[in-house]
């Protein structure tokens, strides 16, 4: 098939790679020079593991390219997927002035029947929106008809899951018109779910806050696990075992972060609320989430306090391991709390660096190892679980420091391995370590 892919962030460079090695011919739009350019020439704007692999070789092939008129690659599409930033205002409403250009720019251009889908995320109502959009910027009447096609890839597996995705849901007004997505997704060979658009709409919104939910609420419990004497993993590892439970998502630490959970859950808020129905659930798991970092930087006052000229090793700017993205990142909020309470900062990041650079501090100490930002520190603070820091040589590590204290925000490390170890060692939810 030919296909049209406009925005190419996480979602819409995946899904432009992932249907070109599929054997179809995707043009992939951005509004963004220095974007296209850079993809043209085969730099990838966004780290994602397997991702300049996959669109080097369907680049060289013919099937994949990028471009900026968004009128030609539309004419030459029998499927538009619209896959452009659906940020938050700051209410909480869903700001979708990026959807809207993009269906004005398809109205425009159309010139033939074509199925244009939306991949962004979207509060309900979204679909008809869209509709109405590029009705009333058509130069002549074209048919088309508007499907939702929610994604969920995560940051750092996001082609794995485009491949193999748990579930592919597609809203459309009739069976005849979701048969053509299923035929697009027919090679994955996955489930698939048809439904109306609203309800497909709804999926991910709900999907998403389940998600957060189950995320805020181990937190809540590992609040309760350490003033209570209680091991949260153990606790964890019980209730995951119960099958209507699971143990996906019941990992304590400093919350949820990212582009998606956050201004998600602010959506389906904001959605209820203009609904008529306030979600006094989801609130209060936000308000939980919001907390995260604040306990995590009051402990470590606590333990070093005061925390002048107190010098900090941070392990971790990315919001989640194996991404470069700095969208709602804990360590942002983490690392401007030290700072405010008169703490120096040496930060060490595997990918994202470059972007944290963008958005912390001019203040902070960039490394290029853990070894260097725990370097003569007071204490280390793990933010962000990368794979490497699980493995780093934990003698070496306490050697460098002036004080062995570590504030493991993930859960990393073992407790008595770190007691062992000689470490004074703070987790989320367990009982601290102190060492003799």
């Amino acid at each position: 098939m030919n296909i049209c892919v406009v925005g190419t962030g996480y979602v819409g460079l995946v899904t432009g790679a992932v249907f070109a090695d599929l054997g179809n011919d995707v043009i992939c739009v951005d509004t963004d020079t220095e974007k296209i350019a850079a993809l043209q020439a085969g730099r990838m704007p966004i780290y994602e593991p397997g991702l300049e692999e996959m669109v080097a070789r369907n680049t060289a092939d013919g099937r994949l390219s990028f471009t900026m008129d968004i009128a030609d690659a539309v004419r030459r599409s029998e499927i538009v997927f619209i896959a452009v930033g659906t940020p938050s205002k700051l209410d909480g409403e869903t700001d979708l002035s990026a959807v809207e250009a993009v269906a004005r720019g398809i109205g425009r251009a159309m010139e033939r029947y074509t199925v244009i889908v939306n991949k962004s995320t979207v509060p309900v109502g979204t679909g008809e929106f869209v509709r109405d959009v590029i009705s009333r910027h058509q130069s002549k009447p074209v048919p088309f008809d508007v499907v939702s096609n929610p994604e969920f890839l995560r940051e750092g597996s996001a082609i794995e899951d485009t491949l193999r995705p748990d579930r592919i849901v597609i809203g459309a007004r009739t069976q005849q018109v979701a048969m053509t997505l299923l035929e697009l997704y027919a090679p994955l060979e996955r489930p698939m779910i048809i439904t109306d658009v609203p309800s497909a709409e709804m999926i991910k919104y709900a999907s998403n806050a389940f998600l957060a939910s189950k995320i805020s609420f181990i937190n809540a419990i590992a609040n309760i696990c350490e003033l209570a004497g209680a091991d949260v993993t153990q606790v964890m590892k019980g209730m995951g075992l119960d099958a209507r439970i699971g143990p996906a998502f019941l990992q304590p630490g400093l919350g949820y972060g990212g582009s998606c959970f956050p201004k998600d859950a602010e959506s389906l808020i904001h959605t209820a609320a203009s609904l008529g129905c306030d979600f006094k659930f989801l609130r209060a798991m936000v308000e939980v989430n919001r907390e995260r970092t604040t306990h995590f930087v009051d402990n470590i006052r606590k333990v070093l306090a005061p925390l002048d000229d107190k010098v900090i090793g941070v392990l971790g700017l990315a919001f989640k391991p194996n991404t470069d993205d700095m969208r709602d990142a804990r360590s942002v909020e983490v690392v401007g709390l030290l700072l405010a309470a008169g703490a120096s900062v040496r930060a060490y990041d595997p990918v994202a660096t470059d972007n944290a650079r963008a958005v912390l501090p001019p203040s902070v100490r960039y490394c290029a190892s853990t070894y260097e930002a725990a370097e003569g520190a007071d204490a280390v603070a793990l933010v962000t679980e990368w794979n490497e820091f699980k493995f780093i040589n934990l003698e070496r590590l306490r050697s460098v420091m002036r004080r062995p204290v570590v504030f493991d925000g993930r859960n990393l490390w073992e407790p008595e391995r770190m007691r062992r170890l000689g470490f004074e060692y703070h987790s989320i939810g367990r009982k601290p370590v102190i060492s003799q």
